[in-house]
């Protein structure tokens, strides 16, 4: 007989001891053993893995012709049938659309063959994305919503039966996915999550109540990933599980098909509901209490296609208004003649060769099996969706007051890009997440030799191995291998702040200990200085094989170049900013304002 439970009743505000408890708790349940260390993670000790970055990677021979024919075929269909203007006004993506992708493969580009798809790279696959990012945002949230996380958690978690009965009418476009997580408590804080599912008596099934909202695709989907929380058999605290819920069940309602928001205006987001809806237990996708996993790891997928959308829209971004800058005539002379005009079209320029270079830098940790590449698409995610917020910001300002008007995309652009730094975990959620599970191993680490030096049999043994790993941390920097002569001041420049960064964050540590759990402000430091690092890895990485192969050109040069100088500021800013800043006068302004300002009613 399987235990049944009801769901656990939580204050608003838990106790901040509560609250430090389970967030430890859930962080080792998410993240696991500390074993794997990345490219990212390992620089938060100042190494340089050059084989994760170097050379820059390129498709297969045998998989270029398919990605090639994929992607004239995306841009041929996406030319005449997405009509970017239309799906705004209209708040829904036609079916002819919807359809036209499934026929393209578009919507199974990534699935496995053998269920029906094209079985695509990662790399492929943001190719394909990064089209359809660059003609209309709604299908690319569209697409993204089905595929990389809806319908990939399928293909990674589900079992033999679940992937037959499920994926080849998914895979062919005739059923939609959704990924069902939000909720009204739970959104970045997905542990939050406040729908129930109970065991039936039998064990057989599960009762589940509660909502969902803001899910894309969720009131036209055939086959939904909903997260609830699932009573431990063994008394415990209940855990996250994922389960698999298709709209004719008994007790499926969709509260609300269409909620209407200020962009991405043709995805079809919904609030929905379940009420004592039974799900059979062979429905669970993963393992019982494993929800959060098969979360966390789809987000991976989706966050490195949301990085190929961005890209695909910021080369649309830096056309348009080099475009105008080009041709319009303010002042007697073309606006491209203009110093602060010229000063947006480069920002546009550098970000969008970063932006792709990280994009398929982080494709190719995923397509050969890296054990560890969370940091690697979080750091995509941030990165990508600020550089094109500030893009599509350049763009419109280029276009001067022409820009704002309807008659023209880019205000359906800002508008579009908006989401971006909320959705698929908001910016700031996700900087604390780079900064404290980059600094996890190294705080570890710490506690232990700090416990060692406590100990007088282990004193000695101890201080000399911290004594020798500290020197040796002092002394090194890591080398970049640049095959090109020419890049190797850059190469250096990189290498030594890598062993800055490894320093500094072992300072911060000791200096701080536990109380860097609370320290956000620093934690966004350390994280912009991360996010600095990564993207000129790929960045030199990208611009390194382009000189290997005699194929770079002066914009190419240029914008690397400007990038990566760009970068080197903002790393250096960052780590001045953890000890000369204006902090404690932040949050001094802050509490006065929220005591002033924060219980009177809103403006009507």
């Amino acid at each position: 007989m399987a235990t049944t439970s009801t769901p656990e009743t939580r204050t608003p505000i838990e106790s901040d001891q509560a609250l430090r408890a389970r967030q430890m708790r859930e962080a080792e349940e998410l993240l696991g053993p500390s074993d794997a260390t990345g490219f990212a993670k390992a620089l938060f000790r100042g190494e340089f893995r050059a084989g994760a970055m170097f050379p820059y990677p390129e498709l297969s021979e045998a998989e270029r012709s398919l990605v090639e024919k994929s992607v004239r075929e995306v841009c041929e269909f996406a030319d005449h049938q997405i009509d970017a203007s239309a799906i705004d006004r209209e708040a829904e993506i036609p079916d002819s659309v919807i359809k036209g992708l499934a026929d393209l493969g578009v919507l199974g580009m990534a699935a496995p063959v053998e269920w029906g798809g094209r079985g695509i790279s990662q790399m492929g696959y943001c190719r394909i994305m990064e089209v359809i990012g660059g003609h209309d945002a709604s299908t690319a949230v569209f697409v993204n919503a089905h595929h990389s996380i809806g319908l990939r958690a399928l293909v990674l978690f589900g079992t033999p039966e679940q992937k037959a009965r499920w994926l080849p009418p998914l895979v062919r476009g005739e059923t939609l996915a959704a990924f069902a997580l939000t909720e009204e408590q739970a959104g970045s804080d997905a542990s939050n999550v406040q729908t129930f599912a109970r065991p039936t008596e039998d064990g057989q099934a599960y009762i589940l109540n509660g909502s969902k909202r803001y899910i894309t695709n969720g009131a036209i989907a055939g086959v939904l990933t909903v997260m609830a929380r699932t009573p431990d058999p063994r008394g415990g605290e209940s855990k996250v599980t994922a389960f698999l819920v298709t709209p004719e069940m008994p007790g499926f309602e969709v509260v609300e098909a269409r909620m209407p928001k200020v962009g991405i205006r043709g995805t079809a987001t919904a609030r929905l509901a379940f009420h004592d809806m039974r799900v059979p237990a062979s429905n669970i996708l993963g393992a019982p209490g494993k929800g959060l996993k098969v979360a966390l790891t789809v987000l991976d997928f989706g966050r490195t296609t949301f990085g190929a959308s961005c890209t695909g829209l910021a080369k649309v971004c830096l056309a348009a208004a080099a475009r105008h800058a080009s041709r319009r005539v303010q002042f007697g002379r073309p606006l491209a003649q203009l110093e602060l005009i010229k000063k947006k079209i480069a920002y546009l320029a550098a970000t969008a060769y970063a932006m792709e270079a990280t994009t398929y830098q982080t494709a190719a940790l995923i397509d050969r099996g890296a054990e560890d590449y969370m940091l690697e698409t979080a750091i995509l995610k941030v990165f990508s969706t600020e550089a094109l917020w500030q893009g599509v910001y350049e763009t419109l300002q280029v276009h001067g007051g022409q820009g704002y008007f309807t008659d023209e995309p880019y205000e359906r652009m800002m508008r579009d890009a908006r989401i971006n730094t909320i959705g698929e975990g908001a910016n700031e959620v996700l900087k604390a997440f780079i900064a404290l599970v980059g600094m996890r191993e190294i705080g570890e680490g710490l506690k232990s030799t700090f416990d060692g030096l406590k100990r007088p049999s282990t004193f000695l043994p101890t201080f000399w191995d911290y004594t020798r790993d500290h020197i040796r941390k002092m002394a090194s920097v890591p080398v970049v291998p640049v095959a090109s002569p020419m890049l190797r001041p850059m190469a250096q420049a990189l290498g030594r702040r890598v062993s800055r960064f490894g320093r500094t964050v072992e300072r911060m540590l000791i200096t701080h200990r536990e109380a860097m759990l609370d320290r956000q402000y620093h934690q966004e430091r350390l994280a912009d200085a991360a996010i600095a690092l990564v993207t000129s890895a790929c960045t030199l990485s990208r611009w390194d094989r382009s000189e290997s192969l005699g194929q770079a050109s002066t914009a190419e040069r240029s914008a690397a170049e400007l990038y990566l100088r760009m970068a080197n500021r903002r790393f250096d800013d960052s780590l001045r900013a953890l000890h000369s800043n204006e902090d404690r006068l932040t949050t001094t302004a802050a509490d006065a304002a929220l005591r002033t300002w924060g219980d009177r009613p809103a403006s009507p």
